[in-house]
């Protein structure tokens, strides 16, 4: 297994580059005021970022600008459309292939988990610290840790299951994460199975979610007029603000009308983090 240890320590940094470049826009920080607001040479922030994104932080920041976002969201769109047409053929297969959903049954539901095992993780990745439970079912909850706040989201993992019997994995490293962020299409893998709580609707919206490939993004109202309810687009970004499972549910693909990249459970600075890795691994 990968060891993702080493891109979680860089990601900190990565991070709080992009939160300097995101209160700093209007005034074009130069390479050299970016390295210095996370105390790096220029030389050994360009080291850092390579090593996490696989490119430097000036290619990197292309794909995260406002004019980069519309001209993809224009071509996504068009994709998107053309791919389900054609039956989920093509590219936008990412995730279809990989993820099947389990919704709890009503009768589950109303139980609110009594008496289902979770095993729970604390782990890194390459977005920095993240949390993933499971059941035998599949996996509940997958999610980023925020600013160290472990406390606090084991609490929402509790809370969102209460009659659950909890168990922590003590192992260092999850296999299932290591998974997650190693997907290779070209090779045959078992799938990952999530078990959902939702609403009928938000189980729709999650599923939709799927079809967006992997370096495109589309918008709220593209989702709402795929799930055949155009006008319910502010429904729809409720729906993806609560997406139980980061990553494999791929929410961060969805941004604004306008391209602008925000409104992101864990935190709009990795959903830029991750939008642009994800168009710098498609580039």
């Amino acid at each position: 297994m990968y060891d993702y240890s080493q891109q979680s320590d860089d990601y900190k940094r990565i991070e709080k580059a992009i939160r300097f470049i995101e209160d700093n826009f209007k005034s074009q920080p130069t390479l050299d005021e970016i390295a210095k607001s996370v105390h790096l040479s220029k030389y050994h922030f360009n080291r850092v970022f390579k090593r996490w994104a696989g490119i430097g932080p000036i290619q990197f920041l292309q794909f995260i600008t406002l004019d980069y976002t519309k001209k993809i969201l224009r071509k996504s769109k068009s994709l998107l459309e053309t791919s389900l047409e054609a039956g989920l053929s093509g590219p936008s297969r990412l995730h279809d292939l990989f993820v099947t959903f389990d919704a709890m049954t009503p009768g589950d539901f109303k139980k609110q988990g009594a008496g289902l095992k979770i095993e729970y993780s604390l782990c890194d990745s390459p977005f920095g610290e993240c949390l993933i439970a499971k059941t035998e079912r599949g996996i509940c909850h997958f999610g980023f840790i925020r600013e160290n706040s472990q406390l606090y989201a084991l609490n929402q993992l509790f809370k969102k299951w209460p009659g659950a019997i909890f168990s922590k994995n003590s192992q260092p490293l999850d296999p299932t994460v290591n998974q997650i962020f190693n997907l290779d299409q070209k090779k045959e893998s078992r799938p990952f199975n999530i078990l959902l709580k939702g609403t009928n609707f938000q189980i729709n919206v999650w599923k939709a979610l799927l079809l967006i490939p992997s370096g495109s993004v589309v918008c709220y109202q593209d989702i709402a007029a795929h799930i055949g309810r155009p006008k319910a687009f502010r429904a729809v970004a409720s729906a993806i603000a609560i997406n139980p499972v980061a990553y494999l549910i791929p929410c961060h693909r969805v941004i604004a009308k306008s391209g602008k990249i925000h409104q992101y459970r864990w935190g709009s600075s990795r959903k830029k983090a991750i939008v642009g890795w994800e168009a710098a691994k498609m580039a």
